[in-house]
C-alpha cells in the first residue's frame, strides 16, 4: 500500500516539476519570431488531427461516402461555425444533424 502512494507522490512531483520547467524556462528565454509564428498553427492541427479521423474513419477505414452522417454532420458543423463564430450554434447544429442523419439512415 505505501508503494502505491509513493508512486503516485512521485508521478506528481514528476509531472509537476515538468511543467514548472517549461514555465520557468520559457519566462527567462526569448522565442524567436519564426517559432512563435511556427506554433500559431499548431492548435489548429492539433484540433484537425482530432476531428477528422473521428468525421472520415468508420472501424478503421475510410469513410468519404457523400452519406457518411459524422462526414455530412461535420460539414454543417464547419459552415455554421464559419458564418456564425458561436460555439454553441456550432455544436447544436452539428450535432443535431447528426441525430437526425443516424435516425434516418
Amino acid at each position: 500500500m505505501t508503494s502505491i502512494w509513493l508512486t503516485m507522490v512521485a508521478v506528481g512531483v514528476l509531472t509537476f516539476a515538468t511543467r514548472l520547467s517549461f514555465i520557468a524556462i520559457l519566462e527567462r528565454w526569448k522565442t524567436p519570431p519564426v517559432l512563435q509564428r511556427a506554433l500559431r498553427f499548431v492548435p489548429a492541427a492539433v484540433l484537425a488531427a482530432i476531428i477528422v479521423p473521428e468525421l472520415a474513419l468508420y472501424d478503421g477505414t475510410l469513410d468519404a461516402a457523400p452519406v457518411n452522417p459524422r462526414l455530412l454532420a461535420g460539414a454543417v458543423a464547419m459552415i455554421v461555425a464559419w458564418k456564425t463564430k458561436n460555439v454553441v450554434w456550432t455544436i447544436i447544429a452539428g450535432m443535431g444533424v447528426l441525430l437526425v442523419l443516424q435516425y434516418f439512415l
